[in-house]
């Protein structure tokens, strides 16, 4: 199963941490991991690179993904973006992906 954690201060979502895989299918064609990850990487990629924030990353290889922001209105459309698409994931397929704050 997929878990994904966001962190808030206050009103603001500070980041997320997400891991594990979701055992839909098998690696390389498991579309609820592959949908997960290109999501969290354009959230990441959209508060880094364009609108060029500093971030705290911890990335391997095992399906781990660490995100820290401080905590800004101008991150908080990205962020809040990605829960809602991780949420509707969730929905869909409760058994592969959890979501928490």
């Amino acid at each position: 199963m997929i878990k994904a954690r966001f962190f808030s201060e206050g009103d603001f979502l500070t980041g997320f941490e997400i891991n594990g895989h979701s055992g839909y299918s098998e690696m390389g064609s498991d579309i609820i991991c592959a949908s997960v990850s290109s999501a969290a990487f354009m959230a990441a990629n959209t508060i880094t690179e364009i609108l060029g924030m500093e971030a705290d990353i911890d990335l391997n290889d095992d399906g781990f993904l660490k995100f820290i922001v401080e905590p800004v209105p101008q991150a908080q459309t990205t962020l809040r973006g990605l829960k809602l698409h991780l949420e509707a994931l969730s929905q869909d397929y409760p058994e592969n992906i959890k979501v928490t704050l």
